[in-house]
């Protein structure tokens, strides 16, 4: 097999990597081995970044969702799932946008979602006090023991 020097392509390709080391530390920025390095591993972190932000992204929007639920008497999940029941088709980052610009609004579509969840306000549903449970036997009232009196202590 005859030997490939590549002439142009190496020069090339080692000149892109060195532009896009432009402005790193010491021989990050002007020897190839440490800058192709530098630069393998800057992309891996730009990759993990893209997904990253949109899980941040996310992340705000239904906290965001959630504070203006709560100001409304619902939970973050209770309001979806009225939405959801009522065929509100809006997204999170639309929801988030309406609760911060315009509470108001974002008062009219709780509403809808409280209505579909059955019209029960859902801020005062409180379980109900547990019942006595019936006993079959009769023990009667328990008698405690007294107290014995505490000793003063000595000085």
């Amino acid at each position: 097999m005859p030997r490939v020097k590549r002439g142009n392509k190496r020069r090339l390709k080692r000149k892109k990597v060195l532009d896009q080391a432009k402005g790193y530390y010491q021989a990050k920025s002007k020897l190839y081995r440490y800058a192709k390095e530098a630069v393998d591993r800057a992309q891996k972190f730009a990759y993990i970044g893209r997904k990253r932000k949109k899980r941040d992204f996310r992340s705000l929007w239904i906290i965001r969702i959630n504070a203006a639920a709560r100001n409304n008497g619902l939970s973050y999940s209770r309001l979806i799932h009225g939405l959801g029941a009522a065929g509100v088709e809006v997204n999170r980052k639309m929801l988030a946008e309406i609760a911060v610009s315009d509470p108001e609004g974002f008062a009219q579509i709780a509403q809808k979602a409280k209505a579909a969840l059955g019209g029960a306000d859902v801020a005062d549903s409180t379980p109900a006090p547990a019942a006595e449970p019936a006993s079959d036997h009769n023990l009667g009232p328990i008698e405690n023991e007294p107290v014995p009196p505490a000793e003063p202590e000595a000085e």
